[in-house]
């Protein structure tokens, strides 16, 4: 049987990692015990992803428009106006 040491996403520990489930999408989702967070490796969306906000937030300040954010992360151009309104 192989092992796979997951981190977590959010605080990078790898000793309390449990599986928690299964996402609608079939992705295997993973519990941090250390932070009490849930998260997963694989997304089926590419707005989820960690990351996608603060790459949102930078294409804007540095002249990017909406449709150019969207298109350049494969994301719909509503999120990216969602993301900029929060």
């Amino acid at each position: 049987m192989a092992v796979i040491q997951v981190a977590c996403i959010h605080c990078q520990k790898t000793d309390n990692v449990v599986k928690n489930g299964k996402a609608y999408t079939g992705h295997q989702r993973y519990l941090c015990r250390n932070c009490n967070k849930c998260f997963q490796l694989e997304y089926r969306y590419n707005a989820n992803q960690p990351g996608t906000h603060e790459r949102i937030i930078d294409m804007a300040m540095n002249g990017s428009g909406v449709r150019d954010t969207a298109r350049v992360l494969r994301i719909s151009p509503n999120t990216v106006v969602a993301h900029l309104k929060n």
